[in-house]
């Protein structure tokens, strides 16, 4: 079974194109991200890319010690090895999870893989800069980012714990930016009320762990509201708890299994400039598949200790890649199943994140219109799928015999069961995220902010009493094992 990082690398050898790995000396900075581009970075990334293996960088320049795996969750034919479930099911299976949660256990800690080798703050030298070979997607980046670091901390009021992924820049021996989407954020939250008591937020980052808290970390509001803490999700995809140990220099835990686990403090009202070391005005990638503007003031998070297992794996991703769609996406699809259930029993087929909005922008739609009176209700699904995940910006609603993972599919059934004047829905001025670059005033000078959009509906199923019309072309079925086809040399 897999529990943890290596788990999940030795798990992937039993398939074929999986992972891959290289002892070719690589630098973090830029080389990295520049190389996984060609070999399986995909999503949003720009082309020429594809989807392929994880890759394992056994030959880290300045870091004998340590390696760095990308992209193990960069397809979702991967993710079902990993979880155990057909590709086009995850989404009901996360589903299943989240109704089903099984809660964190939380140990004292003591023997606990995460902490066998220990680097703390207070020691002559401390720099973890040096000890974390934290890559640098691009050459303008503001620096070297955790990228799949699984943030955890507490309620300072209620202490009910939470786990998120933020983006974090490494800016000195014992400081990292933490970014924030404006918006709902559970840890934000936590901050938030740490500062107004006047402070620190203890907090924990526990990189290099089981994919299936990776998957369910990504869950979002209303699915899973504040005070519900995702890890428990994992463990119900795990059918057991996620064992979490105390932490060694804060009062907080951290994901006992880790390959390295960060610890520090939210330094209550301090703020820092995310390209403080570069001046470049940019971020990092991220999935829409455009780097990030810098953000002027960011929460600061100061550095108590790093601690690791042997031989560490360090975890990361590039930002607009299919990883990105595999991690934000299949979350989507399981919010949104959840409440299409409740509404429109049986209606819903299934519902796929495409990658195209890196899990986040777009969600294709397979209903069934079984009866007259389903006319109509196809666009109610859109409009609770919009509701279900306030990031969406466009909802392709398309008949049962519609392959929704097939691209091209989706975009016959747009050019042959679509007409945009009459198949079209538009709701203007709505909250959605500010990472799309036309959702601000200096694009459209209608809207009032950044992170506004015109959310859209295309509508690309047949009316109900037209159904006969528009019947595709009926092959012969015929079992494929019984014909032996070999290639022509």
């Amino acid at each position: 079974m897999v529990e943890d990082l290596r788990s999940a690398v030795e798990e992937l050898k039993k398939y074929e194109n999986q992972i891959a790995f290289t002892d070719t000396e690589v630098d973090s900075y830029a080389e990295v991200a520049g190389i996984y581009r060609y070999v399986g970075a995909g999503g949003t990334v720009k082309r020429p890319t594809k989807e392929g293996p994880a890759l394992l960088f056994r030959n880290i320049k300045g870091f004998p010690d340590k390696q760095v795996l990308i992209g193990l969750l960069a397809s979702r034919k991967r993710v079902g090895c990993l979880l155990d479930c057909p590709p086009d099911k995850l989404g009901f299976l996360l589903k299943d999870a989240a109704a089903n949660p099984i809660m964190p256990e939380f140990t004292a800690g003591g023997d606990v893989p995460c902490q066998e080798e220990i680097h703390y703050a207070s020691e002559e030298g401390f720099d973890i800069r040096k000890l974390l070979p934290a890559p640098q997607n691009t050459e303008e980046d503001a620096g070297p980012y955790i990228t799949m670091g699984m943030c955890y901390a507490s309620d300072p009021v209620t202490g009910e714990g939470d786990v998120t992924i933020h983006r974090l820049c490494l800016q000195s021996a014992d400081e990292m930016t933490m970014f924030f989407t404006p918006g709902v954020r559970h840890l934000d939250a936590f901050r938030e009320k740490a500062e107004r008591e006047g402070v620190n937020l203890p907090i924990s980052i526990s990189i290099g762990v089981d994919p299936a808290i990776e998957i369910a970390s990504c869950f979002e509001p209303p699915t899973t509201p504040l005070g519900f803490n995702e890890l428990s999700i994992a463990g119900a995809l795990r059918k057991k708890p996620v064992r979490m140990a105390k932490c060694r220099t804060i009062d907080e835990y951290a994901i006992a299994n880790a390959e390295f686990v960060i610890e520090g403090e939210l330094v209550a009202g301090k703020r820092m400039r995310e390209d403080i070391n570069t001046n470049t005005g940019k971020a990092m990638p991220e999935f829409p598949g455009y780097t990030g503007h810098v953000s002027g003031e960011l929460p600061v998070i100061k550095i108590k200790a790093v601690t690791h297992r042997k031989n560490p794996i360090i975890q990361t991703c590039i930002g607009p890649s299919e990883e990105h769609v595999s991690m934000a996406g299949i979350p989507t699809e399981a919010s949104i199943l959840t409440m299409e259930e409740k509404a429109l029993a049986g209606r819903v087929k299934n519902v796929y994140a495409h990658r195209s909005g890196g899990g986040k922008y777009m969600a294709v739609i397979q209903f069934a219109k079984q009866v007259p009176s389903d006319e109509g209700r196809q666009r109610q699904a859109a409009l609770i799928a919009l509701t279900a995940f306030p990031e969406l910006k466009h909802v392709i609603v398309v008949d049962e015999d519609v392959d929704i993972f097939d691209s091209d599919d989706v975009l016959w059934a747009l050019n042959t069961r679509y007409q945009g004047d009459v198949d079209t829905i538009t709701i203007p001025g709505v909250r959605c995220h500010p990472l799309d670059p036309t959702e601000g005033p200096e694009y459209n000078p209608m809207l009032k902010d950044r992170g506004i959009s015109c959310k859209t509906i295309f509508d690309c199923t047949v009316p109900y009493g037209l159904k006969d019309r528009f019947q595709r072309s009926k092959f012969k079925e015929v079992n494929m094992e019984d014909y032996e086809i070999r290639p022509l040399v």
